[in-house]
């Protein structure tokens, strides 16, 4: 069962039916939000989009450690969480909508988590410690963002996209 399935309710199918695509009883893996419920969400946040963009975050941080990138990092805005627009929906419109489910707070939380693991990063590689910085990277601040990319494309699945 999903991490999301908190957030879900089970779609019942007919066993006869030819839509149904998965068998009866493991009806907990097929977790749908209310169709207008879910598309309310769907118009508040593009979730591939938030994938693209912190897909993109982890390629920047990849290029700046292994001197591919000009680019001048701030560690003290990368650690903002909420100025992303992942973040900008978590702290808003999305904790609005999800932010009474106790999984909500997971996803806020490893999202936060990149974010502070991320400005490490940058913060090491500034301070001329390359090898912590890839040994970071690689480390914890790839595993905070595969959590954060699982849990969005988790939450894309609940809402049947």
């Amino acid at each position: 069962m999903g991490f999301f399935s908190r957030f879900f309710r089970i779609r019942e199918q007919d066993a006869s039916s030819p839509e149904t695509t998965w068998a009866v009883e493991d009806n907990g893996s097929e977790l749908v939000l209310d169709a207008e419920y879910a598309t309310m969400l769907v118009t508040e946040i593009d979730i591939d989009a938030a994938i693209a963009s912190h897909e993109g975050w982890r390629l920047q941080l990849q290029d700046m450690v292994h001197g591919r990138s000009s680019e001048v990092m701030r560690p003290e805005r990368i650690c903002q969480d909420d100025r992303c627009d992942l973040g900008r929906w978590l702290n808003g419109a999305g904790r609005d909508r999800l932010g009474h489910y106790p999984a909500f707070d997971m996803l806020v939380a490893r999202h936060r988590h990149f974010h502070q693991h991320a400005a490490a990063v940058v913060t090491c590689f500034q301070a001329g410690e390359q090898a912590q910085a890839v040994q970071l990277l690689n480390g914890r601040c790839r595993h905070a963002s595969n959590q954060v990319l699982l849990l969005l494309k988790e939450l894309k699945r609940g809402l049947g996209r």
